[in-house]
């Protein structure tokens, strides 16, 4: 193999270095491989045209259209003060809609010739609004010429009926990147393919060259439904792979057993406890004792509605390893959370927390707490106990990683809110016990099924879908204050009686309002000339408690506060020496103050669904019922409304969480958080191919099972190198 292989051969060899350039800073794409995995995003038939009507605001768009009409205007500008400025406006049409074109300066000379009545084209550039009307500013473009004119290298290139639009950006056209495609297209030929020929026979796939073919230049509709289905499979089956392997080694790993004492701290913790646990937290509990019984490290997701309980599972679970020995470590993704947590385990535990103190009891252990912004005394003392076995429990942030923090035993890590929290972290984390500790991962976003065999592949998963007794029902309502303001005039008024009631109000804003935040406020602002900023909180405060919630006792709570004055806040709306809480969404997981029982939710159309239904579960904790409002200005059609109809409608965070996936793009739902590899989906629809990812996990451990090393299948070695070379390059770049 001395000859770099056709598929590694880097782009600037091939394209020239200009265009390899652009291709790389702005797409990512670096070798002739990465160009022939740039799927189209979606084709347009010659016969049809786009719709111009659904164009969205402020994206780079690519449309097929007809020139409708084109006029000249001079104008007098500073530049040109004798009347002698022009500017070309060139109005296209698909049938449907009619969009606006407009070039200016020495750039009208060759639209002008160019783009006469009834020539067809594809134009290239951002949407924008100027007098309330659609328009592209100098777009590019490229004529589509009919069948019997000269055979020109436009026609040759779309020869196809189908033109396929690419991803494209603003330095780098649809069409170009189509010719790019064109140019390296032979090379497909050389494709290796991943999947074991008995598999891709089996399933009536189409060899993985002849995929690539079909996508990017297919004649008929049918091309691309066969490279499509052969193209998921590819990507469903290798990342299964990746993950079974992982699952395999990890199986392969010694963990220490950890059993609870029957007569221990567990059992001195269930005694004290004043109810009793719900099913669902006994079923889930029993899986994770069983799991921790065993040798090898568990490696389990916990998925739980908010408020379904899954710190008192967690609690339980890490007790029972201190009954055996070990120590347990939880770990939250904010300084706000771990405090909150330690306040709520200490109070859960009572004495049982006091270990080594007068008046602990005779089973206790110690509960530390450890976070970034600690005095150099508590730390010490913190790290101390941890390195002496004389705190069975810590609780802490990211800081726990760092390498200073030396445990005697780490039997079990729990992790709060997974998806704030990458693979990588987990395994640092890992690296602190003698023999890998048990693993378990908590969150509170309800992640379809799917979701968790491809995010959390290499985790077992249980579901804590039951509420504990005693908890109220929340009803959510939009409060639509543009349409109708007596509404939210309404909506402070529920607060006041809320609060008249003896109960407490969270009002939450998208952004904070002080000066960093408003320069961010401000330039979005102007980018976007039809939008207000998004309200504040410091703005919204003052407003409230000058206005409608005058005489009322109001706080404020946002990221940028010193993290004790924030802890200092949080304390005194949990002891109820507040009543509303004016907050961004640093209050979204985990809090925990069970006589709060309305939220209005600011500007809610800027928040995500998911995000929308985490927040929600800060209210209706206690016996009382729970009531959440949701603020917008968003006109009755839009999609935003609906989304907010749609959380106002249902409880169900899975029913939810399927309703955000269908409305976001795949790469943001597998996230920022996981590592590269996952967000390198480019024709796998999570929701959609829940059935090709089901069986390919269901292969994928076959083949890892029967051959781990991947021995007698180079092809899929060489796919999951690729694949986890991106995941590793991701790591490195995140370290």
């Amino acid at each position: 193999m001395d000859l770099v292989p056709a598929l590694e051969e880097p782009l600037k060899k091939v394209l020239g270095p200009a265009t390899a350039k652009v291709m790389a800073e702005h797409l990512g794409l670096h070798t002739v491989g990465d160009l022939l995995h740039h799927y189209p995003r979606r084709y347009e038939e010659r016969g049809q045209l786009t719709h111009l009507a659904d164009l969205p605001m402020d994206e780079h768009v690519t449309v097929v259209a007809q020139v409708a009409d084109a006029r000249l205007h001079t104008f007098a500008s500073p530049r040109a003060p004798r009347g002698k400025g022009q500017r070309l406006e060139v109005t296209i049409t698909d049938g449907s809609g009619r969009l606006q074109l407009v070039f200016f300066g020495n750039g009208v000379h060759k639209p002008h010739k160019e783009l006469l009545p009834g020539t067809r084209a594809m134009f290239a550039g951002k949407v924008s609004v100027f007098n309330r009307r659609l328009q592209l500013a100098h777009p590019a473009y490229e004529l589509l010429r009919g069948d019997g004119e000269e055979a020109t290298e436009s026609v040759e290139s779309w020869a196809g009926a189908l033109i396929p639009i690419y991803p494209a950006t603003a330095k780098l056209e649809s069409w170009k990147i189509g010719k790019a495609v064109q140019t390296v297209l032979p090379s497909a030929q050389e494709a290796v393919d991943p999947l074991p020929e008995s598999l891709r026979a089996g399933r009536g796939l189409v060899t993985l060259p002849e995929a690539l073919l079909k996508i990017h230049r297919p004649h008929t509709k049918a091309d691309i439904a066969d490279a499509r289905a052969r193209l998921k499979w590819d990507e469903a089956f290798v990342l299964q792979v990746a993950l079974a392997r992982r699952r395999h080694a990890d199986a392969q790993l010694p963990a220490v057993a950890r059993r609870p004492r029957p007569d221990g701290l567990l059992a001195a913790f269930d005694d004290r406890m004043p109810f009793t646990l719900t099913e669902g937290q006994q079923k889930v509990s029993r899986e994770i004792f069983a799991d921790l019984a065993t040798e090898h490290p568990m490696h389990r997701l916990l998925q739980g509605e908010v408020g379904s309980g899954k710190t008192l599972v967690a609690l339980r679970a890490m007790l029972a390893v201190v009954d055996a020995g070990g120590q347990a470590a939880m770990l939250a993704p904010t300084e706000v959370l771990a405090q909150q947590h330690h306040r709520s385990v200490t109070e859960m535990m009572g004495e049982l927390a006091e270990g080594g103190m007068l008046g602990g009891a005779e089973h206790a252990t110690k509960v530390v707490l450890l976070t970034g912004s600690m005095g150099a005394a508590a730390r010490r003392q913190a790290l101390l106990d941890l390195a002496t076995g004389e705190a069975g429990i810590v609780i802490g942030t990211h800081a726990l990683i760092e390498d200073k923090v030396q445990f005697h035993d780490l039997g079990l890590v729990v992790v709060d809110e997974q998806h704030r929290f990458g693979v990588e972290q987990r395994d640092a984390l890992r690296g602190k016990g003698k023999q890998p500790p048990h693993l378990l991962v908590m969150t509170a976003t309800p992640i379809p099924r799917t979701v968790a065999m491809t995010v959390f592949g290499d985790l077992e998963t249980s579901v804590l879908d039951q509420l504990p007794a005693g908890r109220s029902p929340i009803a959510s309502h939009v409060v639509p204050a543009a349409d109708k303001p007596h509404f939210l005039a309404r909506a402070w008024e529920r607060v006041r009686e809320e609060v008249a009631q003896g109960h407490q109000a969270y009002v939450v804003c998208p952004r904070i309002g002080d000066e960093e935040d408003d320069k961010k406020a401000k330039k979005s602002a102007e980018d976007d000339a039809e939008k207000r900023p998004p309200l504040a909180v410091l703005d919204v405060a003052e407003q409230l408690a000058r206005g409608p919630l005058q005489g009322l006792r109001v706080e404020v709570l946002h990221g940028r506060m010193q993290p004790d004055d924030k802890d200092a806040v949080m304390r005194r709306f949990a002891a109820g020496e507040t009543d509303v809480l004016v907050a961004t969404t640093v209050i979204e997981v985990g809090v925990n103050v069970p006589n709060a029982t309305a939220m209005v939710i600011m500007d809610a159309d800027r928040f995500g669904v998911s995000q929308l239904h985490q927040l929600r579960g800060r209210v209706g904790r206690g016996a009382a019922p729970g009531l959440c409002l949701l603020v917008t200005e968003m006109p009755e059609a839009s999609a935003a409304r609906q989304r907010l109809n749609a959380v106002a409608a249902t409880l169900d965070g899975f029913e939810l969480s399927r309703i955000d996936l269908e409305q976001r793009r795949e790469g943001d739902v597998l996230g920022q958080a996981q590592s590269g590899a996952r967000s390198s989906l480019r024709v796998l629809a999570v929701i959609e191919d829940e059935e090709i990812i089901a069986e390919a996990r269901q292969e994928a451990a076959a083949v890892v099972a029967a051959d781990p090393e991947l021995e007698r299948l180079p092809g899929l070695r060489t796919a999951l190198d690729a694949l986890l070379d991106e995941e590793r390059e991701q790591y490195l770049e995140k370290g």
